[in-house]
């Protein structure tokens, strides 16, 4: 097993990063982000891993209890023994989700590609197909908070 950062024993350094800034930055006893394979705890000396991100809530945890609960549409995670530095399009904390917006913006998507059928290309119906996932996903974090 690894050691861990000596300015914090028994934690592990978390980041969450936007294109724009550096969103959070705390030593921290574990984290579970959303992987494209399955959810992942990541505590002091795990195990290095890249992974990517899928729609879904990153949970921030002090002791047994979740102390933060960030939503992450995409991104990328990167985990060493001592830190986990998550790269996301965009971060939003699941307190601050309105159930009524998400709604309106799953409705909205759906309809977009119903609409769409066949008539798109391969990209734009990811990118219709993704905006349904992603609002899914929010009414999934604000049932689960």
């Amino acid at each position: 097993m690894a050691e861990t950062d000596a300015s914090y024993p028994g934690k592990v350094t978390f980041e969450l990063v936007s294109p724009e800034r550096i969103l959070l930055s705390e030593a921290v006893e574990m984290v579970v982000i959303p992987g494209t394979e399955g959810d992942f705890g990541v505590l002091p000396g795990h195990s290095p891993l890249i992974s990517s991100i899928r729609p879904g809530t990153i949970r921030v945890y002090s002791g047994t209890t979740v102390t933060e609960a960030i939503f992450v549409p995409s991104g990328f995670a990167e985990v060493t023994p001592e830190r986990c530095t998550v790269l996301a399009d965009s971060a939003i904390s699941v307190a601050s989700l309105d159930r009524d917006v998400v709604t309106a913006e799953l409705a909205d998507a759906t309809a977009a590609l119903a609409a769409a059928g066949t008539a798109v290309d391969a990209y734009e119906g990811k990118q219709l197909s993704q905006a349904v996932l992603v609002a899914e996903a929010k009414l999934y974090a604000i049932d689960t908070k």
